[in-house]
């Protein structure tokens, strides 16, 4: 009995550790030259596709694939504006573009159709990293960063270099002093340069506090109103651009009426970021708003839902340093990152030097829309001399009011 017990004992120890050897034996290795095989569909606006341009697109997916020896991609190529993108990826997010090309004041309205990934990681350093803060803010909302942005949309100004000086379009009013300059302050897009300059805010300092409303109140912003004042009785301005007169030396707006600089002042024709103007003794920089194209992931497709880290290297590749400089050379699309060689483009400078240290970002909130008319109307009343040093601060307290009146919900 007891050469009996023993021997079942020692058959039970036996296959104890057989049994838990099985156990502990890991998976078979995946095979070195194993590929991931995936499919990709890219949207892109149709000139980034045209045999006249290169083919940006299809040859910057190109190289991203060569780059990638461990995934094997096949491509399908999409056309559709960075403009269009908001509607035709919220259509049908699952059924729409795997990367896509947009527009950032889109960024709202494709998060509530949860159409639009969020950037972290490595990829994110690089994008700050390329890019000025401005730039970086258009394209972050609630604290989050929505896709790799690429070229920016801004204003600066066009002057004739055989009127100013480099030093004279440092400062708007030495350029007051040699010659006409024009400049829409009425138009609401422009007439924020001003106050911002003197720091007045529209949502907090980075346009991301949606309690913190329209800051347009109190000693610094009537000081800029009462500056206004004078701005407009100067007989060397105009309300405007180089259209609205005549023997107009500088205006403002952006890389769209390029061509009407050029017809304005040949082969004169200075471009720059946007001067500084003189309040109370100091030195104040103008500050545009800016916004941004931008390439962003779709986290509804299957390719985001099984292999996201392909989707978001790729929009950072077409939005990274190797893409922007042939989206230059190929179209002459101006870039953001500051790593990109644009030679003597005067162009491309100011406007890129206008989104590192000239600009705000106009911002993403929802009630950015109670901006526009009370801004304009300032602009209105003050081109019509209706606004004057004695009612400025009561005028520009009404204002402040008037755009804080549904401003904060």
């Amino acid at each position: 009995m007891k050469k009996l017990l023993s021997i079942l004992l020692a058959l039970l120890m036996f296959f104890t550790v057989v049994g838990c050897s099985k156990k502990e034996e890991p998976a078979p290795a995946p095979a070195e030259d194993e590929k991931v095989a995936v499919t990709v569909t890219v949207w892109g606006p149709q000139e980034d596709q045209s045999e006249e341009n290169g083919k940006w697109l299809q040859t910057m997916c190109e190289q991203f694939a060569a780059a990638h020896p461990e995934w094997e991609i096949t491509f399908n190529y999409g056309v559709c504006s960075e403009g269009d993108a908001k509607t035709n990826v919220t259509t049908d997010p699952a059924a729409a573009a795997d990367v896509y090309m947009y527009a950032n004041d889109q960024i709202p309205d494709l998060l509530k159709a949860g159409a639009i990934a969020e950037i972290g990681g490595k990829n994110l350093e690089t994008i700050k990293a390329n890019n000025s803060e401005t730039t970086v803010n258009t394209v972050t909302y609630e604290g989050s960063v929505y896709g790799a942005p690429y070229s920016g949309n801004t204003w600066f100004m066009f002057y004739d270099k055989s009127v100013f000086t480099e030093d004279d379009i440092k400062s708007l009013d030495a350029m007051l002093e040699k010659g006409k300059v024009a400049f829409p302050l009425n138009n609401s897009w422009y007439i924020a340069a001003f106050y911002v300059a003197n720091g007045c805010t529209l949502f907090g300092p980075d346009g991301g506090d949606t309690a913190a409303g329209f800051d347009f109140s109190g000693d610094k912003a009537v000081a800029v109103t009462d500056y206004l004042v004078d701005l407009v009785a100067n007989p060397n301005f105009v309300n405007g651009d180089v259209s609205t007169g005549t023997d107009i030396s500088a205006f403002f707006s952006g890389d769209w009426d390029y061509q009407k600089a050029i017809d304005s002042y040949g082969d004169n024709l200075g471009i720059a970021a946007s001067p500084c103007y003189t309040l109370n003794g100091e030195q104040k920089q103008m500050k545009a708003f800016a916004g941004s194209k931008a390439v962003g992931v779709n986290p509804q497709t299957t390719l985001y839902q099984e292999h996201p880290e392909i989707a978001v290297a790729l929009a950072a590749y077409l939005g990274g340093t190797e893409a922007q400089q042939a989206h230059f050379d190929l179209r002459e699309v101006i870039p953001t990152d500051s790593n990109i060689n644009v030679g003597d483009n005067a162009l491309a400078k100011a406007k890129m030097d206008t989104m590192a240290y000239a600009s705000i970002v106009q911002p993403l909130q929802a009630n950015m829309g109670n901006y526009w008319t009370p801004a304009q109307s300032m602009g209105d009343e003050l081109v019509a001399g209706s606004v004057t040093h004695a009612n400025a601060a009561e005028k520009t307290e009404a204002m402040n009011a008037s755009l804080n009146s549904s401003a904060v919900q």
